[in-house]
């Protein structure tokens, strides 16, 4: 299977946009599993440097993750005002208290206008995005999280840092 929409301007980003590789994940903040690949992915950006571009996609699992939207929701308010990545760290590395009073705290100490993003979180003003970044994940092949893509392929097998970063080795040797 492929990535049926491809990276763009609207994804959010880190790394070189002509990287060499680029992995991209479709995940859900309330995911144990993507808690772990969250370390893995930053392993692989510092073993890789600008050799890799990653991509982040939401994929909300809300029928067994209850804060999984809400988290979502909050990573694109928080991208709205320039700080997407900071939110989406910060909710991987507080998962286990993930709640409506953790990302109202974490948005406080980013420094967001919080009017502006408690206005846009509980109006769902980006269900939308996350909606089109799920239903491309669906379309893409995506059932559970995490997933991956390697330049467009659906990585199959393990996604521990030795599997993924043999694989990002041979797209490299490419």
């Amino acid at each position: 299977m492929s990535l049926t929409i491809p990276v763009n301007e609207h994804d959010h980003t880190q790394g070189p946009s002509d990287a060499r590789v680029t992995l991209v994940e479709y995940a859900d903040y309330q995911c144990p599993y993507c808690s772990k690949a969250y370390v893995i992915v930053k392993q692989l950006e510092d073993q890789f440097g600008p050799l890799l571009r990653f991509v982040f996609r939401n994929f909300p699992l809300t029928q067994i993750h209850d804060q999984a939207e809400l988290a979502a929701e909050a990573a694109e308010a928080a991208g709205a005002e320039g700080k997407f990545w900071q939110m989406h760290d910060a909710l991987y590395e507080n998962q286990p208290l993930l709640d409506a009073d953790l990302i109202r705290t974490v948005a406080q100490e980013l420094g967001l206008d919080m009017k502006t993003f408690e206005n846009d979180v509980e109006t769902g003003k980006f269900r939308e995005r996350i909606e089109h970044d799920f239903m491309g994940g669906v379309r893409s092949g995506v059932s559970g999280t995490p997933t991956f893509f390697i330049n467009g392929s659906l990585h199959q097998g393990k996604w521990d840092q030795a599997a993924l970063s043999a694989a990002i080795g041979v797209e490299l040797d490419k």
